[in-house]
């Protein structure tokens, strides 16, 4: 008998949404994957939280462990699968264990990788058994494979996208039916598209931990999640979205990694990108990363960012390449002690056009002002639109009475971000505008 006819035996640790659709899919398609394998897949025993609650999966005459890391410890398991979340505490604990015990590990945790990743791979590197994350980032999307296998050949300069579908659903509901924020938010949390506590979503935090992996993968640096600019889309209103449309783009969130001579720039934050780019026209919860490397040109990966059957997949390809046997390469390309130091990029100095809006009060030397305070950051106005008020009726004139709010929308040259908010900030102490003026930067892709 084959040594691949022997069964690959695997332990689950967290039987949530991600956990319970990889225990389906196992049940739905292990014949298939037998098959293709050579080997069938077999769930030798499960951990979660909860023993009594009611699971939608059959675990009958499946071992149960209280504790993740005594399943972590079994002689009977080769890998462990953990989908427990969180960065520290008992998943960092159980990953440990299971990499000092010898086991292959599958993880779907971006917000372990993103503060533990190098340690972790180090660990793995040490006992010769793979760490494997392609579910960590962007769902069902085959973007670590993408970079780690198909692009290995390639120096990656640029990778940014889509990477939470959250946000990327709340910013399509505002654009397509001009609600407010909070609005499409209470609508999102009822569908479950967001949790109760959706700052971790739309704070930028979920993005940043992805780009981190995905900075890390792709430049060979050992990346600093606290390192990463964070912008989440909070401040977003019905108004950016309309005089966004009006000009000729859309507003997504995005995660950019780029090499630049200063080092790494890594950010998240929200940018207009133009109404014909690909990226514009991703809709709904639906994620996308873009891949720029010197010999490929730019790649486009689109797909299901999130969800029980997606990161099902996601985590089962990963156990399948473990059960096709032994594999070469580290987790993160290279091995982890040879990670580069993270060298990043004064953010300030980046260049680029920015969208401003700013409610102006409607006094004498108002707009003179401003055009000054641009001026001595030596920014020059591509446009300057006064926007008639939103609460304005059709076909009534925007005409205010002396000292209304008028609100001002102006695209920039290029120009950088330093000297942006340096501008700002002159004019918000001026006096000259009604609260924080709105900056969002323009994306070129």
């Amino acid at each position: 008998m084959s040594e691949l006819s022997f069964p690959l035996r695997i332990g689950i640790a967290g039987l949530g949404t991600v956990g319970s659709g990889v225990v389906k899919l196992l049940q739905v398609n292990g014949g298939r994957l037998a098959t293709v394998l050579g080997r069938p897949i077999e769930l030798v025993a499960v951990s979660a939280r909860t023993r009594s609650k009611k699971r939608n999966i059959g675990i009958e005459g499946i071992a149960w462990m209280d504790d993740p890391r005594a399943l972590a410890r079994r002689p009977d398991i080769e890998v462990f699968v953990e989908l427990m979340g969180e960065a520290d505490g008992l998943a960092k604990a159980a990953v440990e264990t299971a990499l000092g015990a010898g086991k292959h590990v599958v993880t779907a945790n971006k917000a372990l990788l993103a503060r533990h990743g190098r340690e972790l791979a180090l660990l793995a590197e040490q006992h010769g058994v793979t760490l494997a994350f392609e579910a960590a980032v962007a769902g069902g999307i085959p973007v670590i494979k993408t970079i780690r296998e198909a692009l290995v050949g390639n120096e990656i300069v640029r990778v940014y996208g889509i990477l939470n579908g959250t946000c990327n659903y709340i910013l399509t509901q505002m654009q397509e039916e001009g609600r407010s924020f909070a609005e499409v938010l209470s609508e999102a949390q009822a569908l479950g598209y967001a949790e109760a506590d959706p700052s971790f979503d739309v704070g930028g935090h979920d993005t940043a931990h992805k780009l981190t992996i995905l900075a890390c993968l792709a430049f060979s640096t050992d990346i600093a999640f606290e390192e990463i600019h964070r912008e989440g889309i909070d401040t977003i209103t019905p108004e950016d979205i309309e005089a966004a449309d009006d000009l000729g783009y859309r507003i997504k969130l995005l995660g950019v990694a780029l090499k630049t001579p200063g080092g790494i720039e890594a950010r998240v934050h929200p940018a207009m990108v133009p109404k014909h780019s690909a990226i514009a026209e991703v809709s709904g919860v639906t994620n996308a990363i873009a891949i720029e490397g010197d010999f490929v040109g730019n790649l486009l990966l689109v797909g299901a960012g999130a969800g029980a059957a997606a990161t099902a997949s996601a985590v089962v390809s990963d156990i399948a390449d473990i059960a096709r046997g032994p594999r070469s390469g580290y987790p993160f390309i290279l091995p982890a002690r040879t990670l580069k130091p993270y060298a990043r990029a004064t953010l300030g100095l980046h260049q680029g056009a920015y969208y401003v809006r700013m409610a102006v009060y409607d006094r004498p030397g108002a707009m003179a002002a401003i055009a000054s305070r641009m001026g001595e950051q030596d920014i020059s106005i591509e446009s300057i639109v006064q926007r008639r008020p939103r609460s304005a009726l059709p076909g009534i004139g925007a005409r205010l009475a002396p000292g209304e709010l008028a609100p001002l929308v102006m695209i920039t040259h290029e120009t950088t971000e330093a000297a942006m908010r340096r501008a700002l900030a002159a004019i918000e102490a001026d006096g000259k505008v009604s609260g924080r003026p709105q900056m969002i930067r323009i994306e070129k892709l």
